[in-house]
């Protein structure tokens, strides 16, 4: 999904899980996903994207492959959230699933640990589908990630 330049922070509120989910942009990519409690007073409602969170909310696949993000994180937890974004729709992983998926050793208690703090820190949740990990940890809050997995029919 291209966005040709959009920055700035973009917000709207859901009924499906009694909260907002914002976006911030840069340069036309997703920088930043979060859920506040209500829609700051600078956001703009609307963008394709929150569109597309809303779809995705009420059940319609929805797998965000396409919209470009730019993940302002470690190198070895690029990694691993490359890899989750890889989970089609529908697919629950294992954080040792994912760990092997990411290309390191899920018996190796640091490259767990490395995972786990990727999911946790997890700065683009819904774009880069923590909800699919079986067992988290997550970024996604609960009420958002049961009702994206509930969607999912996860």
């Amino acid at each position: 999904m291209a966005t040709s330049g959009t920055s700035g922070v973009f917000a709207r509120e859901y009924d499906a899980i009694g909260r907002a989910v914002e976006v911030g942009f840069a340069g036309g990519r997703v920088i930043a996903v979060s859920f506040p409690a209500t829609v700051p007073d600078d956001a703009d409602a609307d963008h394709v994207l929150l569109d597309r969170i809303g779809d995705a909310l009420r059940g319609e696949p929805e797998s965000f492959d396409d919209v470009e993000i730019a993940l302002t994180v470690p190198t070895d937890r690029r990694r691993v959230l490359e890899a989750l974004r890889e989970l089609p729709v529908g697919e629950s992983s294992s954080v040792s699933r994912l760990t092997r998926l990411a290309g390191l050793d899920d018996d190796d208690a640091e490259d767990l640990d490395l995972v786990k703090e990727a999911l946790r820190e997890n700065p683009l949740p819904i774009v880069v589908p923590d909800h699919r990990v079986a067992g988290g940890p997550y970024a996604t809050p609960a009420e958002v990630r049961e009702r994206l997995r509930e969607a999912e029919g996860l």
